[in-house]
């Protein structure tokens, strides 16, 4: 599956600032990791965000989010962000960060 070249610019543009960032292809899609530990991707046209079981709720709550549902069941802690949800710099930041925040809880790999 081919990923959203110009979401993943974007994406390295927020994400830049943290130390440890590293890309990985995975989930068909490629993924944003802190330190080793995966903080969001991007799959297809949609933002992947590893938000953890606490944050899970209160982001589907946001809109234009949805569970990651790729394996067919949801995956608990994980959500797709839709395009339409991205369209500003602040936008996109906000939920880069909800992804980066809940990767610094691990440590190093």
């Amino acid at each position: 599956m081919a990923y959203d070249e110009k979401l993943a610019v974007r994406i390295r543009r927020a994400i830049g600032g943290n130390h440890g960032v590293s890309e990985r292809k995975m989930f068909g899609g490629l993924c944003f990791l802190i330190r080793g530990n995966m903080a969001c991707g991007v799959v297809g046209e949609e933002l992947m965000v590893r938000v953890g079981p606490d944050g899970y709720d209160a982001a589907l709550a946001r809109k234009h989010a949805r569970p990651m549902d790729f394996t067919g069941r949801p995956m608990k802690g994980m959500v797709y962000v839709a395009r339409e949800g991205l369209r500003s710099s602040t936008a996109l930041s906000g939920w880069v960060a909800r992804g980066v925040d809940f990767a610094r809880t691990f440590p190093p790999k």
